[in-house]
């Protein structure tokens, strides 16, 4: 059975908005670090050696990024107290320190973290603990001003869900939807064999146009002929096959024969003269012809974002002595860029059974060479580096070009 500490509504100041190449919200490696870092203080204690904090699902309830501006958004900029010694030097002869833009923001979230071990009747002793020791810490490199409490549970069937997801309304958890960038991947190599896995995880993020040939004359043509005749099968199933081809998008999809027979065999008059140009122009467009610009649907529904899920090592690992400005004078130092991939935002009302609430669980994977990553519950079929971008392929000669 499941036992989860619920570590609910942490509100938190000036955390870190920026993930690798996207912003708004911190990388899920966060979370994840902020939770290791509480398992490792629990394993230097004397009471709670026994206890291990494991995978994490991470629930937003509020979110406010530190930017300006109403549609191209620019984060706010602050002079912050010199430590450098250039800048020491400037406010010593009386110049203004640097000026630093930093991607922040300020959220409330909680946090469903797994909990390995018999905790007994130390549960309240643990839980006072495990309060001074959240508040203690950073969270995404902000910091904790109020936690409204922590609780432990044990879910053993669909109602214990639902009085855990009742503590955490209304609120988002974030989902890994890396199937959705494999899946839309596929279908880009079968119309484009060049195609490459950042274009699909670019499709996830950009809105896009597309132009279509003005048809509103067919559109017209083809609904006098239903006014004129509604009782024609014929002519009710062009409109059918019509409207379903609007509604994809153009160059996605092919002009259907039907329609093609009926234009080819429509009589050329005056009345007709601009219907017949028009559908002419419809199937075979060119530079001077007027279009209607129309707005590219998602790969997949949903609230999709993208996300950082990890790293991957660009190139080998370095002594410590072989690299200068490094944290310590111990650890072995290797370059990483970021991974990352697509998630979905859904409401936890969605949690109904324990198996869900399992599956909203973040968790380190298992080693791979040159990735770190987090996942969730995913296929054991499915190779980890395949749902995943990353900047680099070639890790050897990339840190050096």
């Amino acid at each position: 059975m499941s036992q989860y500490i619920i570590i609910n509504h942490i509100k938190v100041q000036n955390a870190n908005a920026i993930a690798g190449f996207t912003w708004g919200f911190p990388a899920i490696t966060n979370f994840l670090g902020f939770v290791q870092n509480l398992s490792r203080k629990l394993a230097d204690t004397k009471d709670y050696q026994d206890i291990t904090l494991t995978g994490c699902a991470v629930v937003a309830h509020e979110h406010q990024v530190h930017t300006f501006g109403r549609y191209e958004r620019s984060f706010i900029q602050s002079r912050n107290p010199p430590y450098l010694k250039k800048d020491v030097d400037k406010v010593v002869t009386g110049k203004a320190p640097a000026v630093i833009e930093e991607g922040k923001m300020n959220m409330t979230v909680s946090l469903l973290v797994e909990c390995n071990g018999n905790i007994g009747n130390r549960e309240e002793g643990f839980l006072q603990w495990l309060q001074k020791a959240c508040l203690l810490q950073r969270l995404a490199g902000g910091t904790i001003l109020d936690i409204a409490n922590i609780q432990f549970h044990k879910p053993e069937n669909s109602s214990d869900v639902k009085r855990i997801t009742r503590r955490i309304l209304p609120g988002f958890t974030l989902l890994d939807r890396s199937q959705y960038l494999e899946r839309h991947y596929q279908e880009l190599l079968k119309d484009n064999p060049d195609a490459e896995l950042l274009d699909a995880w670019l499709d996830f993020l950009m809105l896009k146009q597309k132009a279509r040939p003005k048809s509103d004359l067919i559109s017209k043509h083809l609904q006098k002929l239903i006014k004129k005749e509604p009782d024609n099968q014929q002519f009710s199933q062009l409109m059918e096959v019509w409207q379903k081809h609007l509604g994809t998008s153009y160059e996605e999809t092919r002009v259907s024969e039907g329609l093609k027979v009926y234009f080819e065999q429509l009589k050329e008059s005056k009345a007709n003269k601009s219907l017949l140009v028009q559908w002419k122009n419809y199937c075979e467009p060119n530079e001077k012809t007027d279009a209607d610009w129309e707005y590219v649907t998602k790969p997949a529904t949903g609230y999709l974002v993208p996300i950082m899920i990890g790293y991957k090592a660009i190139s080998k690992v370095y002594k410590n002595a072989d690299v200068g400005n490094t944290r310590d004078n111990k650890t072995d130092v290797c370059f990483v860029e970021s991974v990352h991939s697509i998630g979905e935002w859904q409401s936890v009302h969605h949690i109904k059974t324990p198996e869900q609430l399992q599956s909203c669980l973040w968790r380190y994977d298992d080693y791979i060479a040159n990735w770190y990553l987090c996942r969730q519950v995913v296929d054991s079929q499915t190779d980890a580096t395949d749902n995943h971008v990353a900047p680099y392929e070639n890790i050897e000669d990339e840190i050096y070009s």
